[in-house]
This record gives structure tokens, C-alpha cells and sequence, in this order.
């Protein structure tokens, strides 16, 4: 694979033999990476609350009915 400089753009390279344009900015990548790593786990932690309340409100409404 060969690459060219894409002018203006210190980070971004043209692959020649597909035309596509790379950014090579390995730190924005880990960043990337380490962010939607975070936003997975507070979406699983959101999930694991929701399924908690909806067993509360199971059980409570379990003990209203045995009023």
C-alpha cells in the first residue's frame, strides 16, 4: 500500500490503491476507543438499574396485593 499526504491535513494520508482517506492519529483513536468503552459501560450499568427498579416495583406490588 502506498500512501500520499493529504495536503492541508497532517494527519490524514490518501491510500492510493483505493482512494480512501486514513487518519493516522493514533492518540484521537485511543481516545475514540477509551470513550466508547465508557459510554458501553454506563449504558450496561443503566440497563442494570432499570432491570432493578422493575424488580422493586414487582415486589412492592407483590406486598400492595397481599394488603
Amino acid at each position: 500500500m502506498s500512501y500520499k499526504k493529504v495536503e492541508g491535513h497532517s494527519d490524514l494520508v490518501r491510500d492510493m490503491e483505493s482512494g480512501a482517506i486514513v487518519n493516522n492519529d493514533t492518540t484521537a483513536y485511543q481516545n475514540y476507543i477509551q470513550m466508547r468503552n465508557q459510554k458501553l459501560k454506563e449504558k450496561e450499568r443503566l440497563e442494570n438499574l432499570e432491570n432493578e427498579v422493575g424488580e422493586i416495583k414487582s415486589l412492592l406490588q407483590k406486598l400492595v396485593d397481599k394488603l
